[in-house]
């Protein structure tokens, strides 16, 4: 048996201008690449029983803590956390690993990162594989016509109030902690100025909605996982999906799932990043 050659799982600190980045780098050493990015209130640790998974396949997996989450990639402007931002710094990482093309994988905001980096660079992305989140025109489609899509989405309009920070910090976080369910809040979040900083991600969204909603087709060979039991994100945007995807589409739906696949199913999760990694 060929024996693979690993790095360990050791975080680094990737530069980027006036911002550094927490980045986790490992697996076998001559694997292909795949990106990792993690959603709200979540850090890249949030894939860890999913990055396994993707070492014995002979995948290497870079994993990022995102605009917010990394301490040294904190900006206080809320301007500086636009969908464009953080596709930005996705493509800085693997830039500054020499990383030329990746297979990515997005969960929650992570995904919809993932969709508009796979929409808008295309020669970087060799496939994408999303949780939770649809493709941004649907999702906002959805948003718009869908009532149930509406409701599902309350919370977003409350993260837009000044006070949210405390009241989901309070109690040593109980509301913030009861969110993610069965996944790890990122010590990042737990921090005010952390919070704050990912509570920008949405508040961003204010000013940016047309980048949202202005999202090309993605042309690359895509996955979509959705789950029934997501209580954010409901059938319609999952369905409407399909229309905005020109090239090889899967869509995989999760059965009595909650919205944190890749810590409730991260083997469902790391089998479709597999298929989409496999030449054959």
């Amino acid at each position: 048996m060929r024996r693979v050659t690993t790095s360990p799982q050791v975080p680094q600190q990737v530069p980027l201008g006036a911002l550094t980045f927490d980045v986790t780098v490992s697996g076998p050493e001559r694997g292909a690449t795949v990106l990792l990015l993690h959603g709200f209130p979540q850090s890249g640790r949030c894939f860890d029983a999913v990055v396994p998974r993707l070492h014995e396949a002979g995948l290497r997996t870079v994993v990022p803590d995102q605009r917010g989450y990394s301490p040294g990639a904190r900006p206080d402007d809320v301007a500086a956390y636009g969908v464009l931002e953080l596709v930005a710094d996705a493509l800085g990482i693997l830039d500054a690993l020499g990383v030329g093309y990746a297979h990515v994988v997005g969960h929650d905001w992570g995904a919809a990162v993932a969709w508009q980096l796979a929409a808008r660079h295309p020669h970087r992305v060799s496939s994408l594989v999303a949780a939770s989140v649809g493709h941004p025109r649907a999702f906002s489609e959805a948003l718009r016509t869908d009532p149930e899509q509406r409701a599902r989405s309350g919370y977003m309009r409350e993260f837009l109030d000044p006070g949210t920070e405390a009241r989901l910090l309070a109690d040593d976080a109980a509301a913030l902690r009861e969110l993610v369910l069965h996944g790890a809040v990122a010590p990042a979040a737990l921090d005010p100025a952390g919070l704050t900083a990912a509570l920008g991600w949405y508040r961003a969204m204010a000013t940016t909605a047309a980048d949202h909603q202005g999202t090309p087709d993605v042309e690359v060979p895509t996955t979509y996982l959705w789950s029934t039991g997501d209580a954010a994100l409901g059938r319609t945007q999952a369905v409407a999906t399909a229309r905005c995807v020109r090239g090889e589409y899967r869509f995989v739906e999760l059965a009595g799932v909650s919205h944190w696949i890749p810590d409730e199913a991260p083997a469902a999760l790391a089998t479709e990043v597999v298929l989409r990694s496999s030449p054959w």
